[in-house]
């Protein structure tokens, strides 16, 4: 069968092959998924905690000490842009398994490492590694399951990466704890081995999917009309801002609660990570809000929300500095749902590459700004770390503001 007609055969069974809820296909995709953002978000966050313990051991600065977290997400960033196109060539499910598998191999080098230089090369190749799920799995949902599916088995895919984040940064804080960042580090690349096993034998072959060579000069046609539109360029601005300032309060925490006059143990430090379940809470809120207020005039409210918890970390008291992080936590997952969200509605055409980009800019903010966040650690404590993100934060709600006043794009008018 020719191109063309295999096409129009593929485009006439979409509607009835595509994935219903409930069915025996809907638990397998979505327990793969669950699996698949449980084992991306742990490799990729089991290291942030151990930041303290990276600077100790390799007798570092907490800048330098970043670069262990940077190099993932920085490498993460611009290899998702080229991820999705990829997988339009070789199929969705074949890039998603070779990537968990490729990342979960060089974690377990990383807990090999000789030194400092060889750590931070192998976590960057980790981010390459990983950039094949994020960039993938949301096109495998679009492509794999009815309208009505695809919000529980999104939601699915979420709180695998939620689940995966919180226990891989558990993970970390107790193995540093026990001494050896390394063991923490070989679990989480195992348990993720583990994971790609699951993945690849649950998650159904694509079936409303046919793979197809990329046409360059209409995805840079497509790139430029994404930039040419003044709200997504705002909106790419949002998302470098919050994850920005969210990783960064994150990053250097631990440094502030494991000196004086807090001296809590990683472990103890490492709890406090578990504010990042609050996340899935916020996220469904302020979309609930958003649902029914419109997107412009919710957004700031989760810029306004970091900015309180960022004032109360100034505080010299543990409850109110855990309370803070956790308005911190709030505040971005509830500005970031509604953000990467936007991006969708927004893009006219090429949908996945404007969300490619809002997640380029996103993991940008956390490998630029979290590195940063260490230099002003180093000179002025955690009051220059506040200090920063403080700026960046008013800066995002500026952003917000300013999206409030921009209209829908012209392919919406009349609309």
């Amino acid at each position: 069968m020719d191109r063309p007609k295999l096409a129009e055969a593929v485009t006439a069974r979409k509607s009835e092959e595509k994935i219903a809820p409930r069915s025996r296909d809907f638990y397998r995709a979505t327990a793969a998924l669950f699996c698949g953002g449980f084992a991306t978000f742990s490799l990729l966050y089991s290291a942030q905690p151990l930041l303290p313990a990276f600077a100790r051991e390799f007798g570092i600065s907490p800048a330098t000490s970043s670069l262990v977290l940077s190099a993932t997400t920085g490498t993460l960033a611009f290899a998702l842009v080229f991820a999705g196109t990829l997988s339009d060539v070789l199929g969705r499910k074949r890039v998603m398994v070779f990537s968990l598998a490729a990342a979960s191999a060089t974690m377990l080098l990383a807990a090999l490492a000789r030194d400092w230089r060889e750590l931070v090369l192998l976590r960057a190749l980790t981010g390459v590694a990983l950039s094949g799920l994020p960039a993938v799995a949301m096109a495998y949902l679009a492509d794999e399951m009815a309208p009505n599916a695809i919000g529980l088995a999104m939601g699915l895919y979420i709180a695998g990466n939620t689940v995966g984040g919180l226990s891989g940064r558990l993970v970390g804080a107790v193995s540093a704890d026990q001494g050896s960042w390394r063991a923490g580090f070989a679990l989480v690349g195992a348990v993720s081995l583990a994971s790609v096993a699951l993945f690849a034998k649950s998650l159904p072959e694509s079936r409303a999917f046919l793979p197809h060579k990329p046409d360059l000069g209409t995805l840079w046609k497509s790139l430029i009309g994404h930039f040419a539109d003044p709200g997504l360029r705002l909106l790419f601005a949002i998302g470098f801002l919050v994850m920005g300032v969210f990783v960064t309060v994150y990053n250097y925490i631990g440094f502030r609660l494991q000196a004086p006059p807090f001296l809590l143990s990683q472990t103890q430090v490492g709890l406090v990570f578990g504010l990042y379940l609050v996340g899935g809470f916020s996220s469904a809120a302020m979309g609930e809000l958003a649902t029914r207020f419109g997107r412009r005039r919710v957004l700031w409210i989760g810029m306004a929300i970091m900015l309180a918890g960022l004032l109360a970390t100034l505080l010299d008291d543990l409850p109110a500095i855990i309370a803070g992080v956790g308005l911190v936590t709030i505040g971005f997952f509830g500005a970031h749902s509604v953000a990467s969200s936007w991006v969708g509605l927004r893009a006219e055409t090429a949908k996945a590459q404007a969300a490619s980009l809002y997640l380029l800019f996103y993991y940008l903010g956390s490998s630029v700004v979290g590195t940063l966040g260490g230099v002003f650690y180093q000179r002025a404590g955690w009051p220059g770390v506040a200090g920063l993100v403080g700026l960046l934060t008013v800066a995002g709600l500026a952003v917000a503001l300013m999206l409030a006043r921009v209209g829908p794009p012209r392919w919406m008018a009349g609309r």
